[in-house]
């Protein structure tokens, strides 16, 4: 996406003649998606974040410009530490480990109150949209590449559309986590993938 996000808390750059500090970005992100799920996107503030981390307020705007910014490269951060991309040398395993954890969520009552919170805050503030979107795409871009190694391995057909597969991964989780009709289960992983490959190599043989 075009916004350009700062460096995360692995990296470090100059600004203003100033080296940024490793420990205090992290501290920074790390209060910011703690507070998150504590309080809600609502309740997070600049001045909340900078207490909780122990830097001055402004030391964060020298860093991040909004607090959309700022909060979603915090979640992006945890949500990637929680969630590492898995490699266990076939489709069928990356994808049931990635959807496992993504149903284990459901575990933490926060962690769903939050997302559901992110989602709603993204259909009504534009200046939260754009980097609420660029999370997302994120996280799409991870499991299009578990789903293009598996064509590269010969899993699925070279035909598969990777953005449509992905949104039928992702589009039954939503669905559940903000309707609440109907549980998410990790240990229900192995059959919702199996659906997922079973309809995409499916589709690519009707085509």
């Amino acid at each position: 996406m075009p916004a350009e996000n700062p460096p995360t808390a692995r990296t470090t750059s100059r600004t203003g003649g100033r080296i940024r500090s490793r420990d205090a970005q992290d501290a920074v992100l790390s209060a910011a998606a703690e507070l998150l799920e504590e309080v809600g996107y609502q309740g997070v503030t600049i001045e909340g974040v900078a207490k909780r981390a122990g830097v001055a307020k402004s030391t964060i705007y020298r860093w991040w410009k909004s607090k959309p910014t700022l909060v979603m490269d915090a979640y992006r951060q945890a949500v990637e530490e929680r969630m590492p991309s898995a490699d266990t040398g076939t489709l069928v395993g990356d994808l049931t480990s990635f959807v496992g954890e993504l149903h284990r969520v459901a575990e933490h009552p926060l962690r769903v109150k939050a997302l559901r919170g992110l989602m709603a805050e993204a259909q009504l503030d534009p200046a939260f949209e754009e980097p609420f979107r660029q999370w997302v795409e994120s996280r799409r871009a991870l499991v299009k590449n578990l789903l293009a190694r598996g064509i590269d391995r010969g899993e699925l057909p070279p035909a598969t559309d990777l953005d449509f597969a992905a949104d039928q991964l992702f589009g039954p989780f939503w669905y559940r986590l903000l309707v609440g009709h109907a549980p998410l289960n990790p240990p229900d992983a192995e059959v919702w993938v199996a659906h997922l490959l079973g309809g995409l190599r499916g589709s690519a043989a009707q085509l």
